[in-house]
């Protein structure tokens, strides 16, 4: 494999930072304040910025409008998008409509994608299952009835569920296969409740019952759902990278200041030594955010399949987050819980990558049984 990254990727990189210059992460009130959302929609501003940018088609080819990149190209962005929180439904909309282009029906395509590339609709997914814990794919059924399928069951944390046009629904089948439904906002049977994220933001149970959809909007092509949870996955792990590397550059800021015994407290061995922990934990994070998506992006045949890379992305991701917004705390004091200081928003938004990503444990036993299941030579 090779870390280089091309030109147009570096591109793309660049005209996110240039459209992220300008976004305040404390532009919302604080989740430690709001009683319930934050905000009751995403940043609109923001995302008009995005779709100028070409930044939200990515990953659409041109006869969509798209630039054609890959998903190493969406992570650059993503990892700039979550040094500045920014309150977007970027990795959801971006992966669903590759997965609409990857596998969708042509009606699907040409309903769907050339306008999520504009930013005039947003996509999301429904990742999370019944309870956060369980498989997706099992939280609800579809069942062929004619030329149409039904679905019933409960999708939870559902983000920009109430934002989102269409949401991406995973259902298995009475026979084990899993499709990808294509649920409309308002869709007849579908119905929203609200939750709370840990960082403020306004996500969805989305419940269905009966809901009834025609076959051009459910994608029943094999392997779909994996390479799109494979892409969400990845696509967190990037938001969590982005995040950790800004909380370590504020926290190397705040400790060069910062004066005890007439020494900044960044001269200080023990400190220096959690900083360097944690600056380790963030390269780790970003060998294997890399690799992930790298495999991805490129489709190429490795020793194990690429969920396997991806469970690896996923452990050091998961606890190096969680590791780095802690070790920022502590350095920072009490000062890391003002809520006039932005940290703590960071910390909210951590914990949220952290358990979206789901336990480190469960993804080294996911990653245990591809060994067993594909031994190495």
């Amino acid at each position: 494999m090779d870390f280089t990254f091309t030109e147009e990727q570096q591109a793309a990189a660049e005209a996110a930072k240039g459209v992220f210059a300008g976004v305040a992460p404390d532009a919302v009130p604080s989740p430690a304040l709001a009683p319930g959302a934050v905000a009751d929609t995403h940043d609109r501003a923001l995302w008009a910025r995005l779709a100028d940018a070409d930044l939200l088609s990515l990953l659409l080819d041109e006869r969509y409008g798209g630039a054609g990149l890959d998903a190493i190209a969406l992570c650059l962005v993503l990892r700039e998008s979550a040094r500045v929180l920014a309150r977007v439904p970027l990795l959801e909309s971006g992966a669903a409509a590759a997965a609409v282009q990857a596998f969708g029906s042509d009606e699907a395509k040409s309903a769907l994608l050339a306008r999520a590339g504009r930013g005039e609709i947003v996509l999301t997914v429904a990742a999370h299952g019944r309870t956060g814990h369980d498989p997706a794919e099992l939280a609800v059924t579809a069942r062929q009835d004619g030329g149409s399928w039904v679905l019933d069951g409960v999708q939870t944390a559902v983000p920009w569920a109430y934002d989102a046009d269409v949401t991406v629904v995973p259902a298995h089948t009475a026979t084990g296969r899993t499709v990808l439904a294509l649920v409309p906002r308002d869709h007849p049977g579908a119905v929203l409740a609200e939750q709370f994220s840990t960082s403020g933001e306004r996500l969805g149970e989305l419940r269905l019952e009966s809901a009834r959809l025609t076959a051009r909007d459910v994608i029943d092509a094999d392997g779909a759902w994996e390479w799109l949870r494979n892409l969400l996955a990845t696509g967190t792990c990037a938001l969590a990278l982005g995040l950790g590397e800004r909380v370590l550059r504020m926290t190397a800021e705040y400790t060069g200041k910062r004066e005890q015994f007439g020494f900044p407290i960044a001269t200080f061995q023990a400190v220096a030594v959690q900083a360097a922990d944690r600056y380790i934990d963030l390269r780790a994070m970003e060998a294997t955010l890399w690799q992930a998506a790298w495999r991805i992006a490129s489709g190429s045949p490795g020793a194990l399949p690429a969920a396997g890379d991806v469970a690896v992305a996923k452990i050091w991701a998961a606890e190096g987050v969680r590791r780095v917004v802690q070790t920022a705390q502590h350095l920072h004091g009490g000062f890391g819980a003002d809520v006039d200081y932005p940290l703590h928003r960071y910390h909210a938004w951590a914990k949220h990558l952290e358990l979206s990503l789901g336990p480190a444990a469960a993804h080294e036993e996911a990653l245990g049984d591809l060994l067993a299941a594909h031994p190495l030579a």
